[in-house]
């Protein structure tokens, strides 16, 4: 052999060995998704087969789970829509893979038939069994290691997801813009109040949703649904739901106010909300005379790379009501904060500076100020990261899947299923560096290629699964 071949022979051995070695990291990251999922799949596909099916017994094709299931794995791997969802997430590939699910399965069902179902079923039920599947997770205790004193950080946040300049249901809400000039018009949207788990390792989880519904209002004084009374509604729930679980609220600037306080503890939850500064005006003056004369309470600390003061008065009298005959005590806690970073046009380092307030259900004290504010008050952020998540990184909330309002619902509701099963990977021990590493959207793309396309064998990869996956949390 001359010496000119032998470069050739190394090299096409390098290559196949690192196709190889591709081959076998796709298998075990596409293992490693599927296992971390996998254990909320068996309750999760028996909540759906429990769903009334209306359709007529002989024209049906594919069972209503398997519909619905459909539903949920396209918000799983991202499609962009319905169309995407036919062209890309129903070929022969990935109908192999579902076999071990449903042996008998032939073919995936159209996404048109996913729209038609929904518009038919009650879709309530599809937000039950994902509130059913956080259920079993917190009995499991696969949270403990993230709670706050010993409690459930749920943040609540309203977002805008659909609009239109047209009425598309009588649901939808509306609003007048550009009032009293000669371009005023009438624009109609949708808009859901949020809540959802929010950790202090940054993992979120959609928990429950409130559709603000245009007949929900005070329709005999022509007033609309607003954010408050979604907020009664969603507590209420959220209440019945969890009679006994452990919650602290993490609230916006729209809740300061002593009705909000009052149903806070009639449920026995605990609350940080933020307090703007023209918020609760008497509670401002209370706290600016007191703050100075109390020189105990605050605290400085370093943490996120700032440079933090903390300072707080307890047990501030709250009175709201008819001639303010109701009376709430609260605690309010200031943190004024510092840090350095390089302006990107000058590359000069600049002084940084930012101020945050909150009212505590909790007394504030030196040992448990950095808890409910850093890693709990802080985090009601994390809802809105999961709001632009789903609005800009993939699951589509703001795209009409459809015009039907029950099956606009139902595919929202399935939506956060299948981002609720992606968190839940991204989290897991075995995935967590690899996520960093790739990025979340990238990673989802590179498990849906790897399910969709003939990269991986079939009964390989069901044979590499454990029959007893586990999740385990990072």
């Amino acid at each position: 052999m001359s010496h000119a071949t032998k470069p050739a022979q190394s090299n096409r051995v390098s290559s196949y060995a690192s196709k190889e070695e591709e081959e076998a990291e796709r298998q075990r990251l596409t293992v490693a998704f599927i296992e971390s999922v996998r254990p909320q799949l068996p309750a999760l596909l028996q909540a759906l087969s429990k769903i009334d099916d209306p359709r007529e017994a002989k024209k049906v094709d594919h069972q209503l789970a398997l519909v619905l299931f459909y539903g949920i794995l396209c918000f799983v791997f991202q499609a962009a829509s319905r169309r995407e969802a036919n062209r890309e997430l129903s070929g022969p590939v990935l109908t192999e893979h579902l076999r071990q699910f449903w042996p008998e399965l032939e073919r995936l069902p159209h996404h048109d038939t996913v729209n038609r179902v929904l518009a038919k079923i009650d879709v309530e039920k599809l937000q039950d069994l994902h509130v059913a599947m956080i259920r079993r997770l917190v009995r499991n205790k696969k949270f403990d290691r993230f709670l706050i004193d010993g409690r459930y950080p749920v943040a609540i946040d309203g977002t805008q997801k659909l609009v239109s300049k047209e009425l598309l249901s009588p649901q939808w809400q509306e609003r007048t813009l550009n009032k009293e000039t000669e371009n005023e018009k009438t624009q109609y949207y949708v808009y859901v109040l949020e809540a959802a788990l929010a950790f202090a390792n940054g993992m979120t989880l959609p928990l429950l949703s409130e559709f603000l519904d245009y007949e929900q209002g005070d329709t005999e004084h022509d007033k609309q649904d607003c954010e408050i009374r979604a907020f009664k509604r969603l507590t209420k729930r959220l209440r019945s739901e969890f009679p006994r679980l452990p919650i602290m609220l993490l609230l916006d600037g729209l809740y300061p106010n002593g009705p909000v306080f009052e149903a806070c503890r009639a449920y026995h939850w605990q609350f940080m909300i933020v307090l703007q500064d023209k918020s609760l005006p008497a509670v401002w003056s209370e706290f600016n005379g007191l703050v100075k004369l109390e020189p105990d309470n605050r605290v400085t600390m370093s943490w996120g790379g700032r440079r933090q003061m903390f300072r707080w008065v307890n047990d501030i009298e709250h009175c709201f009501g008819d001639n303010g005959r109701k009376h709430q005590n609260v605690h309010v806690v200031e943190c004024t904060e510092s840090w350095d970073e390089i302006d990107p046009k000058s590359g000069e380092q600049v002084a940084k500076t930012s101020r945050h307030v909150w009212i505590s259900s909790e007394p504030l004290t030196k040992h448990n100020v950095h808890e409910r504010c850093n890693l709990a008050a802080r985090h009601r952020w994390n809802i809105e990261e999961q709001n632009l998540t789903e609005k800009r990184q993939g699951y589509q909330y703001e795209h009409c899947f459809s015009q039907t309002w029950e099956a606009m619902k139902g595919y929202h509701y399935l939506m956060h299923v299948g981002h609720a099963l992606n968190v839940l990977a991204q989290y897991s021990e075995a995935l967590i560096e690899v996520v960093r590493h790739k990025g979340v959207q990238p990673f989802i793309r590179f498990i849906r290629d790897s399910l969709v396309h003939p990269w991986l064998d079939p009964d390989k990869l069901a044979k590499t699964l454990s029959p007893t996956a586990q999740l385990r949390l990072a």
